[in-house]
Parts: C-alpha cells; sequence; structure tokens
C-alpha cells in the first residue's frame, strides 16, 4: 500500500516532467530504479518508496517534510541522501558533482544501493543518446561509484561494469 501510494505521489509530483533524451514521461526513470533495487536481494519496501521518490525534492515543490509526514523517517533519510545538495555558487560542475558524490557516500547501505541503481538506469540512457556528454559523465559516475562502498556489491559491479562498457 506505502508503495501504490509513493507511485501515486511521485506521478503527480513529477507531471508535465520529461526525460532529457527520450522525452518520456519523467516517472519512467523512478520506476525504472525502483525496479533495479526490487531486483536487490535483501530490498525493503522502504527501499523501493525511496526509489521512487529519490528525484521529488530535487526536481519539484515537494520538501523532504512532505516526505518524512507522507512516508515516514526512514524512507525521508534515504531520500535525503539521494537528493543533490549542491547549489550554483559551490562552483563549477565538476566541485559541484563531487561535493553531491561525497553527501551520497554518507548515507546508509541502502541509500547508496538506491543511488547505484539511478545511475545504471541514467547511464543507459547518456550511453545511449548523449555521445558528448557521456566522456563528463562517467567520470562523474565513477568518481561517485568509488565512494558508494556500502552498496549492493553486486549492483555496484553490474554499474562498474555499465560504464566500463561504454568506455
Amino acid at each position: 500500500i506505502m508503495l501504490d501510494k509513493a507511485i501515486q505521489f511521485a506521478t503527480e509530483a513529477h507531471e508535465g516532467q520529461y526525460r532529457k533524451y527520450t522525452h518520456e514521461p519523467y516517472i519512467t526513470h523512478p520506476l525504472a530504479v525502483m525496479e533495479i533495487v526490487r531486483g536487490v536481494p535483501g530490498h525493503t519496501t522502504e527501499m523501493l518508496v525511496a526509489a521512487v521518490l529519490h528525484d521529488v525534492v530535487e526536481d519539484t515543490d515537494v520538501s523532504l517534510m512532505q516526505i518524512q509526514e507522507e512516508f515516514g523517517n526512514v524512507v525521508s533519510d534515504l531520500v535525503l541522501h539521494l537528493t543533490d545538495i549542491s547549489k550554483p555558487e559551490d562552483g563549477n560542475r565538476l566541485k559541484r558533482k563531487r561535493k553531491d558524490a561525497e553527501w551520497y557516500a554518507q548515507g546508509s547501505a541502502e541509500a547508496q544501493t538506491i543511488k547505484v541503481a539511478d545511475f545504471i538506469d541514467n547511464t543507459r540512457d547518456i550511453a545511449q543518446h548523449a555521445p558528448k556528454f557521456w566522456e563528463t559523465y562517467k567520470m562523474e559516475k565513477l568518481y561517485a561509484l568509488d565512494l558508494l562502498q556500502l552498496a549492493d556489491t553486486d549492483l555496484w559491479h553490474q554499474a562498474h561494469i555499465q560504464i566500463k562498457e561504454n568506455w
């Protein structure tokens, strides 16, 4: 029931947003991340819910407090560590992305596992549709992956291989 509620919540929050390269409704991405997390042994309902909600605070008007009120502390803590913290005034893209990666690395094993699932789904689109951006993206993701040592090992290796294969 909580997962169904999260899917509805995220669908409404992302209404009118579309994926940059495929122009699909944005909700397809959080749902894909959720399905990747579902494949991780020992995943929890809270992890699936956080996977669905992982971009709502960053990309919509929804606040972390709303996530906490609707879905509880466990989910809001996961979403907190899945949300970029960098601001434009933190410097150039490299500095901002490193700050974000270091933030993700402070999250729990569950949060890190969801972030790796997020990377896997994003990497599919970027490798296929944005060859010029790919060079920048892959270096950012390799840096972040090196910090996400608590993530599910199999998923981490899958993400690493995926980046290397598209090298």
